[in-house]
C-alpha cells in the first residue's frame, strides 16, 4: 500500500469513577533509546486521519475500531527524511501529524512488536516520560478538553 503523506498520534486514556484521567503511554522497542510515546504511524493509500488513527490503534495497541475518538487540534509538522525519506518527491520536505484521544473502558492493551512496554499514568507522569513536544502537547490539550468535559475547569 503506498504510504500517504501525513502522520498520526493517538492518545489513549480512560476516565476513571472518581473522574480522574489515566493516559495510556508506549516505549519504543526497535529503539535503543527510552522512547516513550503515543501510538503513531502513517496514512495509508487514501485514508483520512481519523481512519488511519484507528487502523493505527488496531494494530498497535489492539484497540476496538468503535472506540470513541476525539480529534484534536494539536498538529506538527514533521521532517519527511526523518519518516519516509523523500517518498513524495524533493517538493514535500515536511508532513503534517494529526492528533487523537481515544477513550477506552478497559486498562488491558495487546501490544504489537513495534513497543515493549506501556503504562498508564496521570497527566503529569505521562508528560514527564514523553519524549516528543508533539506528544506533550497533544496530551495537554487532551487532558484540558477532557477536564472541561468532566465539569472541573
Amino acid at each position: 500500500m503506498p504510504r500517504a503523506p501525513f502522520q498520526i498520534l493517538v492518545l489513549p486514556y480512560r476516565v476513571l469513577d472518581d473522574n480522574s484521567i489515566l493516559y495510556a503511554i508506549f516505549k519504543r522497542a526497535d529503539i535503543e533509546h527510552d522512547i516513550w510515546q503515543g501510538i503513531a504511524g502513517g496514512g495509508e493509500d487514501d485514508e483520512t486521519p481519523l481512519q488511519a488513527a484507528r487502523r493505527e490503534a488496531f494494530e498497535e495497541a489492539g484497540i476496538p475500531d468503535d472506540s470513541q475518538y476525539m480529534r484534536l487540534s494539536s498538529t506538527m509538522t514533521l521532517p519527511v527524511e526523518k519518516v519516509a525519506g523523500f517518498l513524495w518527491g524533493d517538493e514535500v520536505l515536511v508532513i503534517p501529524e494529526y492528533c487523537f484521544g481515544v477513550r477506552l473502558d478497559d486498562e488491558q492493551l495487546c501490544l504489537s512488536l513495534e513497543h515493549g512496554e506501556y503504562r498508564w499514568l496521570n497527566y503529569t507522569d505521562a508528560h514527564a516520560l514523553f519524549t516528543w513536544d508533539s506528544n506533550k502537547n497533544a496530551l495537554w490539550e487532551l487532558d484540558y478538553r477532557l477536564r472541561q468535559i468532566l465539569g472541573e475547569e
